[in-house]
């Protein structure tokens, strides 16, 4: 059983500070200071060049990759990380398509992340005309998969309502009709058990900021199916993703499986950070986080349905059918938000309407849920969120 008292004690947090935000950006790991600093000075410092040899700074990608493909269910030396979340997107959907180089229409949903569409529809556009980018609403997703469909391009866990598609279901559907499925875990990695391998999923990619905890800018994730690891070309073919990096060949020959869906030069500084982190997911059983997390989810839902009446919930009522956070909807939201925060309750606010609160076993707990539902109802009924200072947009909301 995962002792969660015992995670939490790990984590810095605040006084006073009741952080439901961790679906966002995750708090920082204690070690994480230390980690950093030891890399930096004994590393960076006193080995400089040589760190990548002596250090292992190279192999990092692979390494972090396979403690993350532990939480979502992925086969061994499936996983790299490295780069952002949305080059790791363009990156597998540019792939998936040239597995069906007969069919020009990606399929996704009005849920999806707005990024992974932005990416998706640059691509196509530099692809040419004939190229589709199809967004259809999440509930009728399952009617859209035809047989002219190259690639289905999903978050599995919406990042404003916490609604989460079957994947083996919808892989299994894409599969029937010769779809080549790319999953986004950016929501679920950490959040909910993910079982790619079960699945049988094609491709899927994450950040590792959020639920992980590896810090502001912290590097994506990709994973590919050992069974097309070694047919894909990947369309960013970096010098790291090549056969031999330092032969300096001027044709590209991509790597062996995974390593060839690396791009650029591994970030060093914030992965010895989300390390860090790993060593605390390491002690951690993602059932255990799953019980748990509906065990939360559920007291913060019925406490604030029983005091909060104005709020109206955006997430599926059903735990089953939703990850690891709870909205709700609200027409000033926004300031609602706002004076939560003022009185240190942090969650964050997805436009129009919905006021959004993550929760994160590993250092949330019921007596964080009843202070904060306590705060909540104050603001609502006392409407103190009715302050033209908490209207007043910031850049990051």
């Amino acid at each position: 059983m995962t002792d969660f008292a015992a995670t939490k004690a790990k984590f810095y947090l605040p006084h006073g500070m009741i952080y439901l935000d961790g679906n966002s950006l995750g708090p920082m790991p204690k070690e994480a200071n230390a980690r950093v600093h030891s890399m930096i000075t004994d590393e960076w410092g006193q080995m400089l060049i040589t760190g990548w040899n002596k250090a292992g700074w190279m192999g990092m990608p692979t390494g972090l990759g396979d403690r993350i493909g532990r939480l979502i269910g992925a086969e061994p030396g499936s996983v790299v990380v490295g780069d952002t979340l949305s080059i790791k997107v363009y990156q597998a959907v540019a792939s998936a398509l040239e597995l069906r180089p007969d069919r020009k229409v990606v399929l996704s949903d009005s849920g999806n992340f707005p990024s992974d569409l932005y990416m998706a529809d640059g691509l196509l556009r530099s692809l040419g005309p004939d190229y589709e980018l199809r967004v259809v609403d999440p509930e009728v997703i399952a009617e859209h998969i035809s047989d002219d469909v190259a690639v289905l391009l999903l978050t599995e866990v919406d990042y404003r309502t916490g609604r989460m598609h079957d994947m083996k279901t919808l892989t299994e559907l894409a599969h029937s009709n010769g779809t080549v499925t790319v999953w986004d875990l950016a929501h679920s990695a950490g959040a909910i058990p993910v079982h790619l391998a079960e699945c049988n999923a094609d491709f899927a990619v994450g950040c590792t900021y959020k639920y992980l905890n590896g810090g502001p800018g912290a590097p994506a994730f990709i994973y590919v199916a050992p069974r097309l690891a070694e047919k894909v070309r990947p369309a960013l073919s970096g010098w790291l993703g090549h056969e031999a990096p330092f032969a300096f060949n001027l044709d590209y020959r991509p790597g062996t499986g995974i390593e060839r869906m690396r791009v650029g030069t591994p970030p060093v500084i914030q992965m010895a950070a989300l390390a860090s982190a790993l060593d605390i997911w390491d002690t951690v059983d993602m059932t255990d986080v799953r019980s748990r997390s509906i065990e939360l989810t559920e007291l913060f839902l019925k406490r604030v349905e029983a005091t909060c009446p104005d709020l109206e919930l955006a997430s599926p009522r059903d735990p089953n059918e939703r990850g690891s956070q709870i909205s709700f909807r609200f027409k000033e939201g926004y300031a609602a938000m706002q004076a939560l925060i003022a009185r240190g309750v942090i969650g964050d606010f997805r436009a129009p309407d919905i006021m959004r609160f993550g929760f994160t076993p590993l250092f949330i707990d019921t007596a964080d849920v009843e202070q904060a539902v306590e705060i909540m109802s104050k603001i609502m009924k006392d409407m103190l969120w009715d302050n033209p200072e908490y209207k007043i947009r910031q850049r990051v909301t």
